[in-house]
């Protein structure tokens, strides 16, 4: 296939897995499944960040510090956004979003604590910006190399399906029918696609751009998965829980691992 296809299917079958997978776990598992998603996810970015699209990035660069200096710089970049409430919804300490116990009670509860709309409106509208994001550094990463895209692909959708089923009952907690908030992220999920084919044809143009892409790549992986995700498995400090954690975290390390190797050598 050619780059763009890659970048196409990968960016429409993210979106569409993580998307069904995110709605089922929302409303038919229970809390301690997302929990484990969370650990897995974590394990999935961070080897992504530091066994492929660092590596990779290092590579096309003749400076090594100017890849550092480029993680540090995208790290500041994400939390700055992150502040501003634009990078992921809201960050206050009893967020939706950022407590899966607290987000499964409300699919219990929606119907009595709705806020006309206002929480629903700013996560579908931070995650349309994360989205188009993604599809930029999932674009960047396939021009490089066809693994690294699969594998950055992968750990994408691994932390989307926890976040989506987030986003998911925060909006019905909003006030949003199932249907409407399914939709709602439906239409969300195409700025991941719109945001890959648009830096595809940028970056023909500016291939200089593709490695401090890389470096935004590993610096959204290392903080989303250090500053959204791992603060939330504190909440669980039961020796049971960080054995299960540590476990997961390292299962999503070494599936990543597989999965660039596997790649590798087809």
């Amino acid at each position: 296939m050619s780059t763009l296809t890659w970048i196409i299917s990968a960016s429409l079958f993210g979106g569409g897995l993580s998307l069904l997978l995110a709605a089922v776990l929302a409303l038919n598992t229970r809390v301690s499944w997302l929990s484990m998603l969370v650990s897995y996810a974590i394990g999935a970015l961070l080897g992504a960040a530091f066994l492929n699209t660092l590596p990779e990035a290092f590579e096309l660069s003749e400076n090594p510090m100017q890849v550092t200096i480029t993680v540090l710089i995208g790290i500041l970049m994400f939390f700055i956004l992150e502040k501003l409430v634009l990078w992921r919804h809201c960050h206050l300490e009893d967020c939706e979003a950022h407590d899966p116990s607290h987000g499964m009670t409300a699919t219990t509860s929606y119907q009595h604590e709705h806020d006309h709309g206002r929480s629903g409106m700013m996560v579908i509208v931070g995650d349309t910006f994360h989205n188009f994001v993604d599809g930029i550094l999932i674009a960047a990463a396939f021009m490089v190399d066809v693994q690294l895209g699969i594998v950055t692909s992968t750990a994408i959708i691994a932390h989307e399906i926890p976040q989506e089923a987030g986003d998911f009952l925060i909006l019905l907690n909003s006030g949003y029918t199932r249907r409407m908030a399914f939709l709602m992220n439906v239409l969300s999920s195409f700025a991941t696609l719109i945001g890959g084919v648009l830096a595809y044809f940028m970056l023909h143009k500016m291939n200089f751009m593709v490695q401090p892409l890389l470096g935004l790549a590993s610096a959204s992986m290392i903080y989303v998965a250090m500053s959204d995700l791992i603060p939330g498995l504190h909440k669980r400090p039961e020796i049971h829980a960080t054995i299960q954690q540590v476990v997961l975290i390292l299962l999503g390390i070494t599936s990543i691992w597989l999965v660039g190797n596997i790649f590798t050598h087809v």
